[in-house]
């Protein structure tokens, strides 16, 4: 671990060596989008493994699968057997939206960290500590809340082994995106029954009960208390990635991304914004990339000025490539 000590660096020279760490992070995330859209898994691409596109490509199969299998006329009877050549074309579809390919290229990436912390460090993925802590709540509406997040994030870890996302899981920007994409690319003849079928998903449609939602709304209520979502061993990878999100106002999916170990410059920075000290900064690294160095300056930042130096570090690809919303 790096050397936190700035005594004699000047402060101006530090904040310059991190926004050239932020710009280099920035760079490399810019160079997933093309890679991603060829789908081209390539050892040489840090950020893109092989184990990434082959989640990215089921999630997107899967997606593919629930929309076709909502056209279908009940009266058909072939729900159970769609063509895979139209699951593919349907999936290759969707994969030409860049805001929807790179949510799920986050998800991915999450999917990814939560099985890796689990192996290296024993985080549970699905019941943390503060999630229990939660759960016990003498505030019937925490505790029912936790107890509702805790089956969604059961339920996306299982969807993550099995390489499937349910369309309901989408963020609503996402939802409508993916519908409209169906809708566009629907034959004549069959348009009025596809329109029908997507007005239906619209209205069981509800953003509120998913995952993302549910972990945005839980974090919320902790309200002073949120910095806790911030220890990694204690919160669980997606309260802590869903803290940094909602402590710093970044998109969360630039929060699951800045785990990435090339990204230690937006992840310490993010952590000191949230109000973490020195100490606990290095205690998440050594959690979540042992080898990474810890960018210096850090001890003596002010969580005020770490959030101004990630608040000048826009991404210019980020509206592209789904990391445009918070």
């Amino acid at each position: 671990m790096g050397d936190m000590s700035i005594d004699r660096t000047d402060t101006t020279s530090v904040e310059a060596i991190l926004r050239d760490e932020l710009a280099r992070g920035n760079r490399a995330l810019s160079g997933v989008a093309p890679v991603i859209s060829h789908m081209l898994a390539s050892s040489g691409h840090a950020l893109v493994s092989d184990a990434i596109v082959a989640r990215l490509r089921g999630m997107l199969m899967d997606l593919a699968c629930q929309l076709i299998a909502a056209s279908m006329s009940k009266a058909d009877g072939q729900t159970g057997d769609i063509d895979e050549a139209v699951i593919d074309q349907v999936a290759d579809h969707l994969a030409g939206d860049s805001d929807v390919l790179g949510h799920l290229y986050a998800l991915a990436m999450e999917g990814h960290l939560t099985e890796r912390l689990e192996q290296r460090s024993s985080v549970d993925p699905v019941l943390s500590p503060l999630l229990q802590e939660l759960i016990a709540s003498d505030q019937a509406a925490i505790a029912e809340l936790a107890m509702t997040t805790l089956a969604a994030q059961s339920r996306f870890t299982q969807s993550q082994r099995r390489m499937e996302l349910p369309l309901g899981e989408l963020p609503s920007d996402l939802f409508v995106a993916v519908v409209k994409r169906f809708k566009k690319a629907a034959h004549a003849d069959d348009r009025d029954r596809v329109s029908q079928a997507m007005k239906d998903l619209k209205n069981q449609y509800d953003e509120g009960t998913g995952r993302l939602g549910l972990l945005a709304r839980l974090v919320s209520s902790m309200r002073g208390g949120a910095v806790a979502a911030l220890e990694l061993d204690h919160a669980g990878l997606a309260l802590f990635v869903s803290g940094i999100s909602a402590l710093t106002r970044q998109p969360r999916d630039l929060a699951v991304l800045a785990c990435h170990e090339r990204q230690a410059a937006r992840l310490a920075l993010s952590l000191r914004a949230g109000g973490l000290n020195p100490e606990a900064i290095e205690r998440q690294f050594l959690l979540i990339e042992p080898s990474e160095m810890l960018p210096s300056g850090i001890a003596a930042m002010s969580p005020e000025r770490a959030r101004d130096l990630l608040g000048g570090s826009a991404l210019p690809y980020a509206n592209g490539f789904g990391l445009g919303a918070g």
